[in-house]
């Protein structure tokens, strides 16, 4: 799915080319490993993944805590940075090569002033932000860690292996020997 797939499905849309659309949207590819937003760096961005996998981390008083991670046909940025263009307090890594779709802050913020779509797809996409958020976190006190995993690898199988164990065990709140284990039981 492409950024104009996305666009369209969204808003219900036809648009055939990018050039119908409110924002300049430019395809770029980022290698593994790849900073997007560093700690205090004001988000400028908005990425749509067309392949690959990013990763959303944050500090805490003693190591780095994984916050989620994104996959192609997902929209992310440093939502709380873009926002309200202040410092970020997390950092966004491409944890595999990157085919990305990147909108800027300006472009975003020229299309509010002129196209009730370009509103309308803003207003969405926040909601599908919190709505993702509430779901995460109702799920972390909800469900086990093995049932997230189970979610997790359902929606995303091909890339659940291209993360490494103690990120996806952080995510999941675990410690990596009880990822092993779990996968040792969905295994057998």
């Amino acid at each position: 799915m492409s950024f104009i797939d996305f666009y369209n499905s969204l808003l219900q849309e036809n648009a055939s080319s990018y050039d119908e659309l409110p924002y300049l949207v430019s395809k770029n590819v980022y290698k593994k490993n790849t900073v997007l937003t560093k700690y205090g760096d004001v988000e400028q961005h908005v990425y749509f993944i067309n392949q690959g996998v990013i990763e959303l981390k944050i500090k805490s008083y003693t190591s780095e805590k994984f916050l989620d991670f994104y996959f192609p046909g997902e929209i992310t940025t440093s939502y709380t940075s873009f926002l309200s263009q202040t410092p970020s307090d997390v950092e966004m890594i491409t944890l595999t090569d990157c085919e990305l779709e990147v909108i800027s802050y300006e472009s975003i913020q020229a299309a509010y002033q002129i196209s009730l779509k370009a509103n309308q797809f803003g207003r969405i996409l926040t909601e599908h932000a919190y709505m993702q958020k509430a779901q995460r976190e109702k799920d972390l006190l909800s469900k086990t860690a093995e049932e997230r995993y189970a979610e997790l690898l359902e929606l995303h199988k091909e890339y659940i292996a291209k993360i490494p164990v103690s990120k996806l065990a952080g995510y999941l709140g675990i410690h990596p020997e009880s990822l092993s284990r779990i996968r040792k039981k969905m295994n057998s």
